[in-house]
């Protein structure tokens, strides 16, 4: 029934010609064949080149070009599946998912994640190592082996899908949640991270060029080793990593040094250091050999020394002895000097003495008292001084306080005054200057008023003088009545008598 399959497919469709990218092309197979796959958004078709007609191709296919392939539709029958023997192929231009994959690095570029610049140093003999990859692969017991073969250490490992919807939130989150575990934390954070796939198709490789997976591996905390697919595999990832490892087996290689080799180095660093101390004590023997030869005998050295200390004690005893003499003669004088006679003489000076120092103190006590005395009476007397003259600048203080209150303009209110503010809160200082709508003031508040006649003043100030424009005009009509100065006019004022103060005091009145 396949075979027969197989003809009816043959039949029908000869002679073919499809457009797609190509994707999953490794390479000649080692029988000069070529495998790989057409596929454009909506479907996929596996292709095949035979070996004769791979070598008359004018262009060799390329991952992700997009090319217009013509030949012939066949099945496989021991695979159960169609496919499209190529007898000629043309280029079409890049595939999509190549523009969209560069178009995606060039902008990642841009934002500086894939500078070198930034790329850090990989530990050098990490204690945890953290591993980013699917659980039920080849490709976590590979690392694993080969971690035990060369260096076995502590890893972790953060399962995810490495191909399919969702495959790149899982490695982007792994990266992210192996940054924040707390170092020395009940889990210890991984010294080195690992991100490992085994080989595809750019399909299947495509969550690695995801840009959350970028992102998330530029702002690792941690180094990170990038293990995508084989050698002629390159992804995003790769770009963003502190290290691109050709392989997973690659990445182990690349994080753990090989135990017996690092021993071995060891053991070569410590016979090396032994070697060189041997060597310098040797070369330190023999410079202190040859400096010693040259210094000359202990005895030549102390010679000169012993003879002058010989000759020293010699001189000793004849030296003590005139010294014992001259010491005797200057004590004998001294003792002679030391007479009973003398020694009541000199206390009697010396008694002489205190006594005219302490008739000095006596009388020095006695000016101090008088001192104090003078200065008891002059602090009374400061302090009386004190009190009248506080006294009487509290009076002056009292009466100037009043000689204010009778000059304010709020007590000529009271009397019984009003002041005629404008609109824009001026004084109106004469009749021709009062507006048709104004503010009387008196002592207890504002009354707006109007002028009864109705009209608005025809210029500004008058030519009073300055004191009667800053004095309210009495009798001033103030809603068709008389102010009360104006009642009070005839009666004789208090303030007539008073004395009359300058056009300057009186300003300040209002």
């Amino acid at each position: 029934m396949a075979f027969a399959v197989k003809r009816t497919i043959e039949d029908a469709y000869g002679f073919v010609r499809v457009r797609g990218e190509i994707s999953g092309y490794r390479g000649p197979h080692s029988s000069g064949h070529a495998y790989f796959s057409l596929k454009d958004d909506k479907a996929r078709i596996e292709a095949v080149v035979w070996r004769t007609s791979f070598q008359r191709l004018r262009f060799k296919p390329e991952e992700g070009m997009e090319v217009i392939a013509t030949g012939k539709l066949t099945t496989f029958p021991g695979g159960s599946k169609y496919q499209i023997v190529i007898e000629a192929l043309e280029p079409a231009g890049v595939g999509a998912l190549m523009a969209l994959l560069e178009e995606r690095r060039t902008k990642l570029a841009a934002e500086g994640l894939f500078d070198e610049a930034r790329k850090r140093p990989l530990p050098v003999l990490p204690g945890v190592i953290g591993v980013v990859t699917s659980p039920t692969g080849a490709v976590i017991r590979d690392i694993l082996h080969r971690l035990s073969d060369r260096f076995p250490v502590h890893v972790l490992v953060w399962p995810v899908r490495v191909q399919g919807d969702g495959s790149a939130a899982e490695v982007a989150a792994a990266i992210r949640g192996f940054g924040a575990l707390t170092p020395g934390g009940p889990l210890p954070r991984p010294d080195l991270l690992i991100v490992a796939r085994g080989g595809g198709s750019l399909e299947d490789l495509w969550g690695f060029n995801d840009e959350a997976v970028v992102r998330a591996a530029a702002e690792s905390p941690i180094p990170l080793i990038s293990a995508v697919g084989h050698e002629t595999d390159w992804t995003l990832l790769d770009h963003a990593a502190d290290r691109r490892a050709p392989t997973p087996t690659g990445a182990a290689e690349m994080a753990v040094p090989v135990r017996l080799e690092l021993l071995a180095a060891i053991d070569d660093y410590g016979r090396r250091i032994d070697s060189c101390a041997r060597r310098g004590l040797t070369d330190r023997r023999q410079a202190l050999r040859a400096l010693a030869r040259a210094l000359p005998q202990a005895g030549d050295l102390v010679a000169t020394a012993r003879q002058r200390l010989d000759l020293a004690g010699a001189r000793l005893g004849h030296a003590l002895a005139g010294a014992s003499r001259q010491h005797r003669t200057r004590f004998e004088r001294a003792a002679a000097r030391l007479t009973p006679a003398a020694l009541l003489r000199l206390l009697s000076r010396r008694r002489e003495r205190l006594e005219a120092v302490a008739l000095g103190l006596r009388a020095e006590r006695l000016k101090l008292g008088e001192a104090r005395a003078r200065l008891d009476r002059a602090g009374t007397g400061l302090t009386r001084c004190f009190i009248a003259g506080t006294e009487r600048r509290r009076r002056d203080l009292g009466a100037t306080a009043k000689l204010l209150e009778s000059f304010s303009y709020k007590g000529t209110l009271a009397r019984g005054y009003a002041l005629v503010l404008g609109p824009d809160g001026h004084l109106v200082r004469s009749v021709a200057a009062v507006p048709e709508a104004f503010t009387v003031r008196l002592a207890d508040g504002d009354v707006a008023a109007r002028r009864a006649d109705g009209s608005a003043p025809a210029g500004g100030g008058g030519s009073q003088p300055p004191a009667a424009r800053d004095r309210p005009q009495e009798g001033a009509e103030v809603g068709g009545e008389a102010t009360p100065g104006a009642k009070r006019a005839a009666q004789p004022s208090r303030a007539a008598a008073r004395p009359k103060r300058s056009s300057e005091d009186q300003g300040r009145l209002f």
